[in-house]
C-alpha cells in the first residue's frame, strides 16, 4: 500500500541510523515493526520496562534501526535510555552513561508488574543527602512528568514495592 512503500523509500535512503517515533507496537498500523520484519532483521522488540516496553532494534539494508514508542513520554525516556547512547558509540565518544546518584525516596512505590520502571522524579538536597519526589501521576502520556524531572529513579523488575525513605538509584 502507498503508506507502506513510502516507509520503504525513506529507509533506503538512510545513511548511518535510522530511528523512528511510533509504528513498533502490536497495532495493524504499527508499519515499522511490520517493515522491519519483512525487510531487515529484527533482533528485538518490546522489553521489559515502564515506560517504553515496545521497542524495537534491527537492521535493514545494513543500516541500524531503533523504533522507538510513540508515546511521548515513552520516546524520550527510551531515546535517553538506547538513542543517545548508540548515537553517541556511533562517534566514539566512550564516557557516554549518565551520572548516578543515590537518592532516598519522599513517597512510597508499588508495582505489580514486574518490569523495570523509570519514574521521573525531582532531587533535592537535604542536610540527611539527596531526596526523589515523582513529579506526579507517572502515565506514560504525561509531559508534565518529564518536563517537571530532573531524574529517572530506577526501580528493578523484581521490587514490588518500596517504602518511602527507601534508597533508590537516579539517573
Amino acid at each position: 500500500d502507498l503508506v507502506r512503500d513510502g516507509m520503504r523509500k525513506a529507509l533506503e535512503q538512510a545513511a548511518d541510523l535510522i530511528i523512528t517515533s511510533g509504528g513498533v507496537s502490536v497495532g495493524d498500523f504499527d508499519l515499522v515493526k511490520q517493515v522491519l520484519a519483512a525487510e531487515g532483521e529484527m533482533h528485538f522488540w518490546s522489553l521489559n520496562m515502564k515506560p517504553g516496553r515496545p521497542l524495537a532494534f534491527g537492521v535493514i539494508d545494513g543500516v541500524p534501526l531503533l523504533g522507538l514508542p510513540g508515546n511521548p513520554v515513552a520516546a524520550m525516556i527510551s531515546t535517553e535510555l538506547f538513542g543517545r547512547p548508540a548515537l553517541l558509540k556511533m562517534q566514539g565518544i566512550v564516557e557516554w552513561e549518565r551520572p548516578k546518584v543515590q537518592a532516598r525516596l519522599t513517597q512510597p512505590v508499588e508495582r505489580k508488574d514486574g518490569r523495570r520502571h523509570y519514574l521521573r522524579v525531582s532531587l533535592r538536597e537535604t542536610d540527611m543527602g539527596k531526596e526523589a519526589s515523582l513529579t506526579g501521576d507517572q502515565g506514560s502520556g504525561i509531559l508534565r512528568s518529564l518536563v517537571q524531572a530532573d531524574g529517572l529513579a530506577v526501580i528493578p523488575e523484581d521490587v514490588a514495592h518500596l517504602p518511602a525513605g527507601a534508597q533508590v538509584d537516579v539517573l
